[in-house]
């Protein structure tokens, strides 16, 4: 047996063996299951959701026709119904009806997590003011994803705010952004590629001296992260079409305390970036910390914003 052909079936006995303990665990009935699905790449679904989403009566989905992808290369055939924030009052009502006889109700959105800025918040009130269980099925969030790639919070200073779409209009866009950047924190926010470009514009206009976080197609092929000063993000955008392009994350960084706004002096500068052609991004700043005694958060902005 070749070395290919044995790691293979090596894979499939240990995916057996965990599918069996994801079954063998409890699932009650009368319970409306919250699922979360990738939010690109189908290789983030969790064995956990597999499995409920096959044993359920029936999914109740944002878009039945976003949904029978994921469901037909996972060989899920449960049916479909339709919940978004259309019919979702009228949709409660029926999930509520099918739990009463017993049902087993997923609730899946188009990708990532139902309820949270996804229609379904209103199913979930529904289902527990009518006395039924609610079970979530974690898995891929494009929040998670892009602190993760962007490393704008630590163990230290582990806050952020998660802030939905940003509003379509230009005055309610700069009320709503002065209104969520007022805290000591960095702001998670999405928006779409067609208002891209006029959102940042706004964005650089009310905060110049902070950063941009830009987490673009995250899971797909074309993933990208960059990391930039604000006053340099409306150019980045224009510098390649790829760039616009996409369903975006972005994160606005916090304001820079009175220590922060201490600029790197060009000695300092000019060996951070020797160092980076040799080191990862972490060990750098570690260095630079210990060698120069100033701010981590300083220092570590400073090598997001040049590492590329």
């Amino acid at each position: 047996m070749s070395s290919t052909m044995q790691t293979t079936e090596q894979g499939i006995q240990l995916l057996t063996r965990l599918a069996e303990r994801v079954q063998s665990q409890a699932w009650p009935k009368h319970t409306l299951y919250v699922v979360a699905t990738p939010i690109g790449n189908l290789g983030d679904f969790t064995l956990r959701g597999w499995h409920c989403l096959g044993l359920c009566d029936v999914i109740a989905a944002e878009d039945t026709r976003s949904s029978r992808p994921l469901l037909e290369a996972w060989g899920i055939q449960t049916p479909l119904i339709a919940a978004h924030r259309h019919n979702e009052a009228q949709v409660a009502e029926q999930i509520v009806a099918r739990l009463e006889q017993g049902e087993r109700v997923a609730l899946v959105s188009d990708a990532g997590a139902p309820a949270v800025s996804d229609p379904g918040g209103r199913i979930v009130r529904a289902v527990r003011k009518a006395g039924y269980n609610v079970v979530a099925i974690p898995g891929a969030s494009a929040v998670i994803t892009a602190l993760m790639a962007s490393g704008v919070t630590s163990d230290e200073n582990p806050a952020f705010l998660f802030a939905g779409f940003m509003p379509p209009k230009s005055m309610a866009r700069k009320k709503w952004l002065q209104d969520w950047a007022q805290t000591a924190a960095p702001v998670v926010m999405f928006e779409s590629p067609h208002r891209i470009k006029v959102a940042v514009s706004d964005m650089a206009a009310l905060f110049p001296e902070r950063h941009i976080t830009f987490a673009r197609e995250l899971t797909k092929r074309f993933e990208h992260v960059h990391t930039c000063a604000l006053a340099e993000a409306l150019a980045w955008l224009e510098s390649d079409s790829y760039h616009q392009q996409g369903e975006f994350v972005l994160i606005l960084h916090a304001e820079p305390t009175t220590e922060q706004t201490t600029q790197l002096d060009s000695a300092t500068q000019n060996w951070l970036k020797a160092l980076l052609e040799h080191v990862s991004s972490r060990d750098a700043v570690k260095v630079a910390v210990k060698a120069t005694g100033l701010p981590r958060d300083l220092i570590y902005d400073w090598v997001l914003a040049h590492k590329d």
